[in-house]
């Protein structure tokens, strides 16, 4: 999962929060090393969603982190910062290519859509949203017409467009608004949002309530999930139902024929004692995965937040019957704020324990222990082919400061490191450096790397990566994008 600001306001675009910086940076890198891909993820197309990898923070609505698009080339690695004075955790890119960008301010916080330059990354033109709670309104996806789908602190349902007048100047506005008003008590706020086979937008809040809204018809219907579950991240759809992982416990859901949510199963795993540093919720940091080898759906994985040692949890889609529980990070911090990836058979796990957030939320209680270094840790795991159980392949201390992608195009698992200021130390300060990073799925070894920053300005914060056309990385830091080439 992560950073997480305010959620956004839907006002005609305000003046520009500044002139955006951009700063170039030659990075010198070793040459790239092939590998052998994973298998290629399959999840079926969403029709109402975007490109497949660049629709959702997470690559597509199953939330597999996983692109068909490759990262930068063969070739010398270039860095350009584009600063809009802005964390910018959302970096999407519609099927005409251009970056859309979800961000909150420094300065105010009222969180920010910019549509982005896709041949420099500058910011083309942007739309100030309404600003809500410290969860909401991070999570966004693009439709199947390249709009921003977002859930506002007003609580209604946004498509964002773009939109190019006769003189060639671009605009953003909100082509259309459902309120949630009448679903969603004033006192609660959504925290992950995905839209379903059917065409409906599926969400979640903060206080554990799950429902879909059809902004075609206007129809809303909701399901309160028991007890005193609370839901932290976003949540993934897929032709077999919506994931959601609550403090608790993580559920498939269906609908009735008028949208009305329904359980299909429920999996209760390990929360742990309290919540951990690096962490912004007293459960699982998961947004939950499908995945699979022959549908792209088969499985369900998420990451348990057990006290001493996590574990990845592994379902049956169909059933929600254990595959396995297996531990992970084992040489790395014990736990994850970040959605696994998922390809093939195989899932990916990068720990946050004791990433130094700036703020969690106000009701995430305190962590225990009250701070801890941040370790890092990345571990692979498979399913066994007879699905019979799963096997821990290779587990290493990388420092992910992002949330890894794997590029099925390119066979490599991107990222951005952050390495100590004092090599062989785990302490983490504001004059940190920052490279950018290619993994071999394989091994867990980096084939290339290289600098693309020093210091807090560069601090990625967990983000999500975005690769788009033309072999360009995108990257959410706390002060705007980094934009990576090779040339």
């Amino acid at each position: 999962m992560p950073f997480l600001r305010p959620a956004p306001r839907p006002r005609r675009s305000a003046a520009a929060l500044g002139v955006a910086a951009v700063l170039a940076s030659v990075l010198t890198a070793a040459p790239a090393v092939a590998s052998d891909a994973p298998p290629t993820p399959v999840l079926a197309p969403n029709p109402y969603a975007g490109p497949a990898g660049t629709a959702t923070m997470h690559g597509d609505t199953g939330s597999s982190d996983t692109t068909a698009l490759p990262g930068p080339g063969a070739g010398t690695l270039r860095s350009k910062r584009v600063a809009l004075a802005s964390a910018c955790p959302t970096v999407l890119v519609g099927g005409d290519g251009y970056p859309v960008v979800l961000c909150t301010p420094i300065f105010g916080q009222v969180p920010t859509v910019h549509l982005l330059d896709p041949s420099n990354g500058s910011s083309l033109a942007e739309l100030p949203l309404t600003k809500g709670s410290l969860l909401g309104g991070v999570y966004a996806y693009l439709d199947q017409d390249d709009r921003l789908v977002v859930i506002d602190g007003s609580r209604s349902l946004l498509r964002v467009g773009h939109h190019r007048n006769a003189a060639g100047d671009w605009s953003l506005s909100v082509d259309s608004s459902l309120p949630l008003t009448s679903a969603v008590p004033a006192d609660d706020a959504v925290t992950g949002i995905s839209p379903d086979w059917a065409g409906r937008v599926w969400f979640a809040t903060g206080g554990g309530l799950v429902g879909t809204a059809d902004d075609r018809t206007g129809t809303v219907r909701t399901l309160r999930l028991p007890g005193e579950e609370r839901i932290a991240n976003s949540i993934s759809t897929a032709p077999a139902g919506t994931l959601v992982t609550t403090t608790a416990a993580t559920y498939l859901l269906t609908s009735a024929a008028d949208g009305t949510p329904r359980i299909s199963w429920r999996r209760a795993y390990d929360r742990g004692s309290a919540r951990k540093p690096g962490q912004l919720s007293w459960g699982s940091g998961s947004t939950p995965t499908f995945f699979g080898p022959t549908d792209g759906a088969d499985y369900v994985a998420v990451v348990d937040n057990a006290d001493r040692q996590v574990s990845l949890q592994v379902y049956a889609t169909a059933t929600g019957r254990q595959v396995c529980s297996t531990p992970v990070l084992l040489a790395g911090g014990p736990g994850s704020e970040n959605s696994p990836i998922g390809a093939g058979r195989s899932v990916y796990v990068a720990s946050t324990y004791g990433y130094p957030y700036p703020a969690v939320p106000a009701d995430a209680g305190p962590s225990v222990p009250a701070s801890a270094d941040f370790t890092g840790g990345l571990t692979r795991v498979d399913v066994r082919a007879d699905g019979s159980g799963c096997a821990l392949v290779w587990d290493n201390t990388l420092r992910s400061a992002a949330v890894p992608k794997l590029s099925t195009a390119d066979g490599r698992l991107h990222t951005v490191l952050r390495d100590p200021l004092i090599p062989g130390t785990t302490g983490s300060g504001v004059l940190d450096p920052y490279r950018y990073a290619e993994i071999d799925p394989a091994t867990g070894a980096v084939t290339r790397s290289g600098r693309v920053g020093v210091g807090s300005l560069f601090d990625t914060l967990q983000m999500a990566g975005t690769a788009a056309p033309g072999g360009v990385w995108y990257q959410g830091t706390v002060t705007g994008v980094l934009r990576v080439t090779a040339d």
